[in-house]
């Protein structure tokens, strides 16, 4: 390869995207050098096929996770006996 071709990609990318609208052929032939742009930047691209929008390319967020320990916190309104046993009927107890 010549070091001009992917010049050449960047330069065609940079004025194809301007609003963020890409063909499905564009996106396979500059696909890492977007996602780099992406994760660089937090531009967002849509992908389109036949023109109709297929795919999205967006940043990924890390969605934030709640510690296990403590998740429960308030989920109980009220209980006043805790050690009182709960009326019904379990297979335990049945002839």
């Amino acid at each position: 390869m010549s070091t001009a071709q992917p010049g050449n990609a960047r330069r065609r990318t940079r004025k194809v995207h301007q609003k963020g609208h890409l063909s499905a052929t564009e996106f396979k032939a500059t696909c890492l050098e977007l996602m780099d742009r992406v994760s660089e930047t937090g531009v967002e691209y849509v992908v389109m096929k036949h023109g109709k929008p297929v795919a999205k390319l967006v940043p990924y967020t890390d969605p934030k996770r709640k510690p296990f320990f403590g998740s429960m916190k308030g989920t109980v309104l009220k209980y006043e006996r805790p050690f009182d046993p709960i009326d019904g009927q379990y297979d335990i107890n049945r002839d």
